[in-house]
């Protein structure tokens, strides 16, 4: 597909990079030319200089043969005005558009419909209902949702003492297999699509998938617990500080957050006039230890700065070893440090974003009609994807059972919702029109359903 991104920050550079590989006709308009030129030295994208506003610039960009139009630059009226101007130039394109500022919180769907925008993205709510969702089941890793959170794609590690270690997935008992599904297992730096004759090990990071109930009891079963924060010490106070706030005062977690620009405090004390604020350096150690560290039930570092948040986060977990510690990352380099390290959960607010434009692009280019990707979610650090598809229409994977299908190696059909019942399928299960399917896999890429078979 042809497709225009306006805007190269830490958003729209993980957009390029995601979707480039999904071998897209990419362009970029950017104000910044040294931006321009280190994304096309990355990328095989054609690159503008100027104002993605302008017509002029988009013109030059290939607004009247572009399909899609994502406007992702720090100015929500800006990204709103790019996907006005592209509407009037090509009446067909899509227009996706990242709008942040919590004053339009409310009126997202009045933007969709007047300005006819095919999808309106907020990364900061979006990844505040991640760690929220974390927090109130701080057992897991990360919690990815699909199937409209009937399903989550949970990910913990196997401890010392877990019933799980040196178990082949076989062996683990009927009621462990039954409520879940195990759809991938990452030991050191190798993924593995798992099968009934893997064993698990210490120090594995399983994910699997099942509804909020199962999970819940899957837990249980393995001696790990499952009760939500009743606290949360929240250290910087930006946009994702405040939904995140939001987010959690509404299932009654407690919420305090530390910011040091006194400005930015006046503004969270009115807009959540249930948290504690506190107008101090949460990076000093005086201030986080004064304010409670040692007896917090979470601690989330959500600073602009990588460095101080994975070190508040190492300081955090000495001398808390208890709580549920979570680290906004901006730079993927830092991934692998931290999960040697064991410091919790990691969260990229931008590779939220990725997974759900590169899900909407991919269901826009599957002409075929059978199914679609509803939902697209990178896993195991972006080695694996889940994907959701709808079934419309029989086709050769319809109504054969999954042991006479010719699946592609390092995949797992994890889940099948029908109707309200949900299904860990086994080889005797068979998919159906209506379906909706979850598949896990190490393969990028995929587009309909008919490509989990190999050819």
């Amino acid at each position: 597909m042809n497709i225009i991104i306006v805007g190269c920050g830490k958003v729209g550079t993980a957009l390029v990079m995601t979707l480039s590989k999904e071998k897209h006709n990419i362009s970029v308009i950017d104000t910044d030319p040294n931006v321009i030129d280190q994304i096309a030295s990355s990328a095989d994208i054609i690159g503008v200089t100027g104002n993605g506003a302008s017509l002029g610039v988009q013109n030059e960009a290939g607004i009247r043969t572009a399909e899609v139009l994502i406007a992702t630059t720090e100015s929500d009226e800006l990204n709103m005005l790019c996907c006005l101007i592209a509407k009037k130039s090509n009446k067909d394109i899509k227009t996706i558009v990242r709008v942040r500022n919590p004053i339009y919180l409310d009126e997202v769907s009045f933007f969709r419909e007047e300005l006819g925008l095919t999808m309106v993205i907020n990364p900061e709510l979006a990844a505040a209902r991640e760690i929220a969702r974390i927090l109130r089941f701080p057992s897991a890793m990360k919690i990815d949702t699909l199937s409209g959170g009937r399903v989550d794609i949970l990910k913990f590690r196997i401890g010392e003492n877990s019933p799980l270690s040196e178990k082949k997935i076989m062996d683990l008992s009927q009621d462990i297999r039954n409520s879940v599904q195990i759809c991938a297992v990452e030991r050191e730096d190798d993924v593995i699509i798992p099968n009934g004759s893997t064993v698990l090990k210490v120090g594995d990071r399983v994910s699997f998938i099942a509804s909020p109930l199962n999970a819940t009891n899957f837990f249980n079963a393995i001696h790990i617990e499952t009760n939500s924060v009743k606290d949360a010490m929240i250290i910087g106070g930006g946009k994702l500080s405040y939904y995140l706030g939001r987010e959690l005062l509404d299932t009654g977690i407690e919420v305090k957050i530390i910011e040091k620009k006194r400005s930015r405090c006046m503004e969270l004390e009115e807009s959540l006039p249930g948290a504690t604020i506190i107008n101090g350096d949460g990076t000093e150690e005086t201030v986080i230890m004064e304010e409670g560290l040692e007896n917090a039930q979470s601690i989330v570092a959500l600073t602009n700065i990588d460095e101080e948040n994975i070190l508040l986060s190492l300081y955090a977990k000495k001398h808390n070893s208890k709580a549920k510690i979570v680290t906004k990352v901006n730079r993927m380099m830092f991934d692998s440090i931290v999960e040697e390290i064991d410091i919790g959960t990691i969260l990229h607010s931008r590779s939220v974003v990725a997974d759900v434009v590169t899900a909407t692009v991919r269901a826009m280019r599957n002409s075929k009609g059978r199914s679609k990707v509803e939902t697209l979610v990178n896993i195991l650090d972006g080695k694996a994807e889940a994907l959701e598809f709808i079934i419309r229409e029989p086709s050769e994977v319809t109504d054969v059972t999954l042991q006479d299908l010719k699946l592609k190696d390092n995949l797992v059909v994890a889940c099948i919702r029908r109707r309200n019942n949900i299904m860990y399928p086994r080889g005797g299960n068979k998919i159906m029109v209506g379906d909706r399917v979850v598949v896990v896999t190490t393969h990028q890429g995929l587009n309909d359903i008919t490509d989990i078979l190999k050819r």
